[in-house]
């Protein structure tokens, strides 16, 4: 990328004035230095020993190519790119544009200061002093904004790549990826790991403005399939986090070990393929225990509710809610006529009507799959019996 610098060609300084500014460079550029060395305190160490040489004499170069420029004898491209390249060094550095346009004005007043002092006893024309003055800062005032064009594209570049490093963290914690090539990711993206990570499963369109209102460590990524986006919440506290997301169509898997953040993803998706009422799927864990393996779960209930397939369907329907009310309510039997709204002698019909159907309704076992088979209510994301 090219920064030149046009205004300082306006000025042409005789052979004289420019032979005797040559001889003051070095000692004008220490003085620069110095200056910002004891004025901008973030550079009170970085032009310390062999960092102070190579500023130096960078401050030399800057200043000779200005009295080339000056003089009519070069162009003002080098300079530019050399101030654009130091402002994306500044950001590798650690350091503000703010901290480098304060050098720039420190330094342009020692060297004017410097130049000034050089050029008048040296013939420049009064005339000519105040033009003079006036490019001498028109050129810092460029290498200032190529500097400051430089700071920014290289801010805009690493937040492009640290955006792309957590993207890909975020993708590799889905994919259930192992601890080496986690830990790798993290390194990548500067990411702080933190014990535990919560899965949200959200409409991409909502997933970026979520995140900006969850802990900034938060990894987001908003391209899943189904126009569905995920965030990876650190640390979250519960309660919270499900407030925050009151008012979004998302779905809060359970809180994980950091490297199996994967595990929460999977459980809030299957929550969302039973149904799109689930928020929090704390709440609604015997339906997720009881569809992860929704084949096994229909032969369960198949062979559980044989017996069934014996009476008429209405007769089944009545004798299966009656069942699953008897179960879940261990028999008592006025807890289950308050359920299903009907009369405890009805009940108890119907317990009879049940027992001569499962002659082992007492043990254990044929307990344990029945309350399975029954456990929840049609429409709750559990296949029908077949």
């Amino acid at each position: 990328m090219s920064h030149p610098i046009r205004r300082v060609t306006e000025l042409a300084l005789d052979r004289t004035t420019v032979t005797a500014l040559r001889a003051t460079l070095k000692t004008t550029a220490d003085e620069v230095v110095e200056a910002i060395i004891d004025e901008v305190p973030p550079y009170a160490n970085a032009l310390s020993g062999r960092m102070g040489v190579t500023i130096r004499r960078a401050v030399r170069t800057a200043l000779g190519h200005y009295l080339d420029l000056a003089s009519g004898n070069a162009t003002g491209g080098d300079a530019g790119d050399a101030a654009y390249e130091l402002g994306r060094g500044e950001v590798r550095d650690g350091r503000s544009m703010d901290a480098l346009l304060s050098a720039y004005r420190v330094g342009a007043r020692v060297a004017w200061r410097c130049l000034a002092a050089g050029a008048v006893p040296a013939g420049l024309p009064a005339a000519e002093v105040a033009k003079f003055a006036e490019l001498t800062f028109a050129y810092i005032d460029e290498l200032s904004a190529a500097s400051a064009a430089g700071h920014a594209d290289e801010l805009a570049a690493r937040g492009r790549d640290h955006e792309r490093h957590l993207e890909h963290l975020a993708r590799d914690l889905l994919a259930g990826a192992s601890p080496d090539v986690l830990l790798a990711s993290v390194q990548r993206a500067g990411w702080q790991p933190p014990v535990s990570l919560t899965a949200v499963l959200l409409p991409a369109a909502q997933a970026r403005p979520a995140y900006r209102t969850l802990d900034p460590s938060t990894l987001v990524l908003d391209d899943l399939p189904d126009a569905f986006g995920v965030l990876l919440v650190p640390d979250a506290d519960r309660p919270h986090l499900l407030r925050r997301l009151t008012d979004r169509t998302a779905v809060v898997g359970p809180a994980r070990p950091w490297t199996r953040a994967s595990a929460s993803y999977a459980r809030a998706a299957r929550a969302r393929s039973l149904s799109s009422d689930i928020r929090d799927t704390e709440e609604h864990l015997p339906e997720l225990v009881l569809s992860a393996d929704v084949d096994a779960f229909a032969d369960l209930r198949a062979r559980a509710l044989a017996p069934l397939r014996n009476v008429p369907a209405a007769t089944a329907r009545r004798l299966e809610e009656t069942l699953r009310a008897w179960l879940l309510h261990q028999g008592r039997r006025d807890e289950v006529a308050a359920e299903l709204f009907v009369h405890p002698q009805t009940v108890r019909y119907r317990v009879s009507q049940l027992r001569d159907l499962f002659p082992d309704l007492a043990s254990p076992h044929r307990v344990l799959e029945l309350t399975l088979a029954v456990g929840l209510r049609a429409g709750q994301g559990v296949p029908p019996a077949r």
